[in-house]
């Protein structure tokens, strides 16, 4: 029984130690991959042209960000009430660490 102890706390410490281990950017992508991919494309790469190319977000485009995500924009839905805060930042960080300027 002692055994079974440890082990679960083993693999409970490696869970939590391996989701403190990851980076915003990490979150934002799997965010984007559930509510940002099917219109702006995988990995970023909008080849269609009917959406927004992320990639060209400059590092001061932050506020027009927040804004478009919150209140949507032409064809884009708004996503206040669905995101977090934090949601959204994570998305910026992955936007940010795949976007042409750095």
């Amino acid at each position: 029984m002692h055994i079974l102890f440890v082990m679960l706390y083993l693999v409970a410490f490696t869970v939590s130690h391996a989701a403190a281990d990851e980076t915003s950017a990490d979150r934002g992508e799997r965010i984007y991959e559930k509510t940002c991919a099917n219109c702006h494309g995988d990995d970023l790469q909008n080849n269609s042209g009917a959406a927004f190319d992320l990639r060209r977000l400059k590092a001061d485009e932050h506020p027009r960000f927040v804004d478009s995500v919150l209140h949507g924009k032409k064809a884009m839905p708004s996503w206040q009430g669905v995101l977090t805060t934090q949601q959204i930042e994570d998305l910026w960080a992955y936007i940010r660490n795949n976007a042409y300027q750095q």
